[in-house]
């Protein structure tokens, strides 16, 4: 029997394959798909899994190449533009997903795991100590993160409520001269959303050379592939004429969908990503999914492992269900925005372009598109259930460095040694490793890693930092019950 099966190789189903195989486990990931995709279906990433990348030393292999990386200068929020102050916390990497996929693959195979294509999944079903795919394939959890229209969601019928949109955008990459947003300056089109009475037009580009063009109008979802005739009618029906796009990359068409999973768990079956929810705007569905993998990831490998007990899988929804939550709250805000028509649409956006430039409010909404205000439970400690300050140590690392094995890290930043070099944790007399003003060493079988490092200014005594990078606990008190707080939720 499998530990793991994953189903889906898009970016969540991989960074959970990831995150499983860093734990030392052996995932195996169903694909439907024979081959990888070359569609660009995200052109990048944004919020706090760009952090999440950090910690896990793959930042700097997914900026390798990238036009943009780094603090956000500004975004829209709808059709509302933002702009960001440089401590602002909104991060953006521009990445195509392609690229995105190919880099999560090569490292899950890195770390052992096994990516089976052109596998469609049929059936499922459970009983008290697995689950059966396809009646011949057997795991202790079975995960889907197989998309919005997931066949492992429905087979654990699991409900998938909420609303689709009117309208159908068409989406489309064309090889463009450089010159042409000149041309349609000159019909009076300029880059970004375009309004006219029948619907808009959007004209951008993200790379030299590639024309991003959408039109979005009322109308039913399409049946099979957009082709280019199809394309060029949409324009004339938006535009009222004809522009010059130039040759077609790859068409597609998509309707806009507000959903959440009525639940995220149904027995030993676990939802992530899309298969859990869908957001109507916004670019949020990749930092919200991925994240989703970063949090499952660490529980089932420390529940399989026998280090946690199941329960710790109930924190799973319980975390992340109230994240997507409010993912989905400011992107229906957002959806609005952009769809509201006429004088009262043009008066809303004047509006809100005068308060959003104001810097409380943009600074809230760059922390809202970050994720930068998720909490998992309360405490007493501000820092308690947050994602962990990227702390400079005195010993030259940052925090983000401590964590590439994906393992808890116990940090105790009073940065005291014993004499003899060893450190006295829960798990018992550790030898410890000294340079300088740091001592590191291991707890609990070598899951935990306890540092003892000097800092200046240090935001507690002690920080237990769970392996997605949240606080688990802070404080000063209470260090030997390290392995005992990680794997219960924040008070």
């Amino acid at each position: 029997m499998e530990n793991v099966l994953i189903v889906g190789a898009g970016p969540v189903g991989l960074m959970l394959a990831c995150e499983l195989g860093l734990a030392g486990l052996r995932p195996i990931v169903l694909e439907k798909r024979p081959e990888p995709s070359e569609l660009p279906r995200a052109n990048g990433l944004g919020g706090q899994i760009i952090d999440f990348l950090d910690h896990r030393g793959l930042l700097e292999r997914f900026s390798a190449g990238s036009p943009f990386a780094g603090r956000a200068p500004g975004f829209p929020f709808g059709s509302v533009p933002l702009r960001f102050a440089d401590d602002m916390p909104l991060r953006l990497l521009m990445i195509q997903q392609p690229r995105m996929e190919a880099l999560l693959a090569e490292r899950a195979a890195e770390l052992g795991a096994e990516i089976r294509r052109g596998y469609e999944v049929r059936s499922l079903a459970q009983d008290p100590d697995g689950v059966t795919i396809d009646g011949t394939l057997r795991a202790r959890y079975v995960v889907g993160c197989d998309g919005g229209r997931s066949p492992v969601r429905d087979l654990a019928g699991i409900g998938f409520p909420g609303t689709t949109d009117d309208e159908v955008l068409r989406l489309g990459h064309f090889a463009a001269d450089v010159g042409i947003f000149e041309s349609l300056e000159v019909d009076g089109l300029e880059p970004g959303w375009n309004r006219t009475p029948r619907g808009r037009l959007l004209l951008t580009s993200l790379q030299q050379g590639v024309l991003v063009a959408g039109v979005r109008e009322k109308g039913e979802p399409l049946d099979g592939p957009v082709t280019l005739e199809d394309f060029r009618a949409a324009v004339r029906r938006v535009a009222g004429r004809d522009l010059p796009l130039g040759e077609p990359i790859w068409l597609s068409s998509t309707v806009s969908q507000a959903r959440l999973a009525e639940r995220y768990r149904a027995g030993r079956v676990f939802l992530a990503g899309d298969a859990a929810h869908l957001f109507p705007a916004g670019g949020s569905a990749l930092n919200v999914g991925m994240t989703d993998a970063a949090n499952l990831g660490w529980k089932l490998a420390a529940v399989l492992a026998g280090r946690a007990p199941d329960g710790l899988l109930d924190t799973y929804e319980s975390e992340r269900r109230p994240v997507a939550e409010r993912a989905l709250m400011q992107t229906r805000a957002q959806a609005v925005l952009d769809r509201v028509e006429g004088e009262d649409g043009t008066a809303l956006r004047r509006l809100l372009t005068e308060v959003f430039a104001f810097e409380q409010p943009a600074r809230h909404l760059a922390g809202l598109l970050h994720d930068s205000g998720v909490r998992y439970g309360q405490a007493d400690h501000p820092l308690v259930g947050r994602f962990a300050p990227d702390l400079r140590l005195a010993d030259g690392r940052r925090l983000a460095e401590l964590m590439r094995a994906g393992r808890p890290v116990l940090l105790d930043l009073r940065g005291d040694t014993t004499p003899d070099g060893a450190l006295t944790e829960a798990g018992g007399r550790t030898d410890a490793a000294r340079t300088g003003d740091r001592a590191d060493a291991a707890q609990d079988g070598g899951w935990i890693q306890v540092v003892r490092v000097r800092a200046d200014d240090p935001p507690a005594d002690a920080l237990l930092i769970r392996p997605d990078g949240y606080v688990a606990w802070a404080g000063a008190e209470g260090i030997e019950d390290a392995a005992g707080r990680l794997t219960a939720s924040p008070a």
